[in-house]
Formats: structure tokens, C-alpha cells, sequence
């Protein structure tokens, strides 16, 4: 029997059609369009419509992937999603989404590994395919930062933004797929990248309510400072462990946090700007949504047996990279 592969066959993003300037931004905090641009690489974000949800998101996302894939959300056997920012505590996003898009044969659940959701989401949906389990799973990244950003906050409100995206995964025997991963967390870097209340350790009471601790919280050059580091450490581990040069990659898909690290990211692995991936300027930090955005954006570049390298880093503090072949 050939050896399976979980490969991606079908992706699809879905964005809120609001934009949020820099211009606009200007008006609502102390900062200014050049200083955005030249230490993030943004110029505007989507902010979500009044009304809709995540998994109204999710669900249009469903409804792309199966359109172009031609298949009917009934054949779906799974959806993961990769999200801090569900529609509600529970039930879990997928649930939701799983009803909102026809998929009621599918089961599921959601992955909280803030910007590297899509990677620890990608690799637990590919489980379920080498298993033989499922054989239609999508995965989705996507977030609605926009429901947790402080305004008052210029350190954190110009970066994020809303939207995502996901991808259909189905058995592949022709060495097309997912071929490698490597994931990784520390939790000693909670206290710079985190949302304190809310949870169980600190609950939102009425004496809290409001305050700046129920917000994203970034202690910045720190978290600048790990993310460099280390999204590029674990691009070029991924790229050593599988005999991969700079020339054999044909696509860097980095996770859309700021335009130096993605720099700094390329730069170690021996890529030229034009085989990396970068949207940052229109939908800035949508965390969990930014790559497969890009894989959107993108789909019409790859080309069957695409050498491609997935990167990402995020709060935990969790980071990684994913190896793949891409399959159409």
C-alpha cells in the first residue's frame, strides 16, 4: 500500500469588508500612519460588521471551500478551527460553524494557540486524515481581534485586525501533502502576550469590568525580540531536518505579525522577497488567520509540487513551521 499523505485540495479566506485606516487610527489614539508603516508594515485592517460572528466567518469559509472543491458540506467529516476569539465560551466555534454551513455529518473542535493556531490546527487535522479516520477535513485560522482590542491602546490596536481563512484536507498518495512539522511552546512567556481576564484564573466581575486587563495585552520588544528569534530558528530546523536549500523552497508562507520578523525569517532560510508570502499592508494581524489568508491571496501562484514552508509564532509563548507539498 503507497504511504498517505494529508494534502491540501481546496483553500478559501473571507475578510469583513470595513477597513480601518491608518488615517482612521489616527483620529483615535496618539500615532501616526508613518510611524504604523515603518515598524509593523501596515497600512489598514478589516474590522468585523456589527452582527457577525466568527463562525459566521467560519461558516462562509466552509461554503468557499466546498464551492470550489465541488463537494457538499455533508461530505465534510471534520472541522478544526484555530481561534482565541469563538463566538462564546462554548460551545466551540467548529460546533457552530458545523450548523451554520450544512456540515451536520462533521464533528470537531477548537485550538487555542493565538497566531500559531492555523499550524497546531493543520497538523492535528493531518492526524486525522494519516489515520484514515477522515477523509475530508477542513481547517480554518481565524479571529476577530476587533472583539478584544483596547482602542486606547496604540501599542496593540494598530496591529490586529479581523478575518481568516482555512483549507480542505484529503488523503494524497503521490507524495503531495503535509510532509513534516515541527511545533513548540513555552509557557514562561505567558506574562508578555496574553488576555488576563476572562478565564478561570481571573474572572470578569463587575469591579473589573472594563478594565484594561480584559483586553490583549503585548509587551512588545519582548515579544518582537522572541518572535525574531525564533520563527526564523525554526524555518531554517524545518528546511536542516529535510535537506532543503533556500533555492529548493519555492514559497515562505510566514505568519503576518510585523514586516522585520518575516524579514529577519526569509533572510535566515536564503529567500529572495519574491517567494514570500506577505499581505500585512491590507489585513495586518488577523493571528490564527493570517497564513491562510495568504494561501488565498496566493492560490492562483502555487503550482502542483510547490516546495512550500509554513511559519508562525504566537502567545503562549507557541511557535513552529510546516513542511508541504502543495497538491494542485
Amino acid at each position: 500500500m503507497k504511504n498517505i499523505q494529508a494534502a491540501i485540495t481546496a483553500v478559501h479566506g473571507a475578510v469583513p469588508d470595513n477597513i480601518l485606516s491608518n488615517a482612521d487610527l489616527e483620529k483615535m489614539v496618539d500615532t501616526n500612519d508613518e510611524w504604523i508603516v515603518s515598524r509593523t508594515g501596515i497600512k489598514e485592517r478589516r474590522i468585523i460588521e456589527k452582527g457577525r460572528t466568527l463562525s459566521d466567518l467560519g461558516a462562509d469559509i466552509v461554503a468557499g471551500i466546498c464551492e470550489k472543491r465541488g463537494v457538499s458540506p455533508e461530505e465534510i467529516d471534520m472541522i478544526v478551527v484555530g481561534t482565541i476569539t469563538a463566538d462564546h465560551r462554548f460551545p466551540s466555534a467548529s460546533n457552530l460553524i458545523c450548523h451554520k454551513s450544512g456540515a451536520k455529518n462533521a464533528w470537531g473542535f477548537d485550538v487555542s494557540a493565538a497566531c500559531s493556531g492555523f499550524l497546531y490546527t493543520l497538523v492535528t487535522g493531518q492526524q486525522f486524515i494519516l489515520s484514515g479516520q477522515c477523509k475530508k477535513v477542513i481547517v480554518i485560522g481565524a479571529d476577530i481581534m476587533s472583539s478584544i482590542v483596547n482602542y486606547k491602546d496604540r501599542n496593540t490596536c494598530v496591529i490586529f485586525g479581523d478575518g481568516g481563512g482555512g483549507v480542505l484536507l484529503e488523503p494524497n498518495y503521490e507524495g503531495l501533502g503535509i510532509v513534516d512539522s515541527i511545533l513548540k511552546a513555552d509557557g514562561s512567556g505567558k506574562e508578555y502576550l496574553l488576555q488576563k481576564l476572562g478565564g478561570s484564573a481571573f474572572p470578569i466581575t463587575k469591579e473589573n469590568v472594563g478594565s484594561p486587563d480584559a483586553y490583549a495585552f503585548q509587551e512588545g520588544r519582548t515579544v518582537f525580540k522572541f518572535a525574531v528569534t525564533n520563527m526564523a530558528d525554526v524555518s531554517a530546523e524545518i528546511m536542516e531536518k529535510n535537506n532543503l536549500t533556500g533555492e529548493d523552497v519555492d514559497w515562505l508562507v510566514p505568519h503576518q505579525a510585523n514586516l522585520r520578523i518575516i524579514d529577519a525569517t526569509a533572510n535566515r532560510m536564503g529567500l529572495t522577497k519574491d517567494k514570500v508570502m506577505i499581505n500585512i499592508s491590507k489585513y495586518g494581524n488577523t493571528t490564527s488567520g493570517t497564513i491562510p489568508l495568504c494561501l488565498w491571496e496566493w492560490e492562483d501562484k502555487l503550482k502542483k509540487g510547490d516546495n512550500v514552508v509554513i511559519a508562525a509564532f504566537g502567545g503562549g509563548f507557541t511557535w513552529g513551521s510546516i513542511y508541504l507539498k502543495w497538491a494542485y
